[in-house]
C-alpha cells in the first residue's frame, strides 16, 4: 500500500519512466521506490524538481542522487528482508529510507552535522524508524554493530576503505563509486571468505569521500 503523502502521480512516473523503463527490475526496490516520497528529503526551492531525472543540491555542499542511480545501487545490493546494512553518506536520509523498506535495519554514517541532523528529521517525518544515523567518518565504516550483510557507499572513494572490506559479512555485497574526484565507475563486491569479487557497473559522478580512507577536504 503507498503512503498517504502528497505527489503521489509524479512517483509513479518517476518510477515507470525514469527507473523501470531503464532496466530496474527487482519488485520490492520499485516499490519502496513509489512508496517514499523524495521531495520530503530535498530542501526548497529544489523540492519542486524532486522527481526530475537528476541529483539535487541538499547544502554544505552535498547532494541528493539522481532517482535512477539510488534504485541502480539498491538493487546491485540485492537487499533482504533479515540483512543489515551499512550506508556512508546519509545526506538527506532518502537512501536510507529506501533501504528502510526493504531491510531489516539500517546504519547510516554521515560527517557533517547538520546534514546528519536534517537526515534524522526527514527519517523521522517517513517514520523510518529501523534507521540508526551516526556522526563520524564513513570511512572507517561502524565496527560496533558489524558484521552487515551489505554496504552502500554513496560518496566517491579512490579505492574501497578497508574497514568496510573488514565490516562486510561473509557473502555480503558492498556498493561504491570508486574512481577520481571528477568521475568514477559503480564497483560491487562479494565477499567469499578472504577472497573480494568484483563487478563493474558503468560510470557515475558522486561528491567525493572525505575522511582517512578517502580524499583529503579541499
Amino acid at each position: 500500500m503507498t503512503a498517504p503523502y502528497p505527489r503521489l502521480d509524479e512517483r509513479l512516473r518517476m518510477v515507470d519512466l525514469q527507473i523501470a523503463a531503464r532496466g530496474i527490475y527487482d519488485p520490492r526496490v520499485l516499490a519502496a521506490m513509489r512508496e517514499v516520497p523524495r521531495h520530503l528529503f530535498v530542501p526548497p526551492p529544489y523540492d519542486r524538481d524532486a522527481y526530475a531525472d537528476a541529483p539535487l543540491p541538499i547544502g554544505s555542499g552535498q547532494t541528493i542522487s539522481q532517482p535512477y542511480i539510488v534504485a541502480l545501487m539498491t538493487e546491485l545490493l540485492h537487499p533482504k528482508s533479515s540483512d543489515k546494512v551499512l550506508e556512508i553518506g546519509a545526506g538527506s536520509g532518502y537512501q536510507a529510507a529506501i533501504l528502510s523498506q526493504l531491510v531489516r535495519s539500517v546504519v547510516t554514517v554521515e560527517r557533517i552535522g547538520t546534514v546528519a541532523a536534517q537526515a534524522r528529521s526527514n527519517l523521522a517525518a517517513v517514520h523510518a524508524e529501523n534507521v540508526e544515523i551516526v556522526e563520524g567518518d564513513g570511512t572507517l565504516g561502524y565496527p560496533h554493530s558489524a558484521p552487515y550483510s551489505g554496504i552502500l557507499v554513496t560518496a566517491a572513494t579512490p579505492e574501497i576503505p578497508d574497514p568496510l572490506l573488514a565490516q562486510l559479512m561473509d557473502e555480503g555485497r558492498l556498493v561504491a563509486p570508486v574512481g577520481s574526484r571528477s568521475v568514477q565507475e559503480l564497483v560491487v563486491v562479494e565477499r567469499h571468505g578472504s577472497h573480494y569479487r568484483e563487478e563493474r557497473h558503468g560510470d557515475v559522478r558522486f561528491v567525493p569521500l572525505i575522511g582517512e580512507y578517502g580524499w583529503r577536504e579541499e
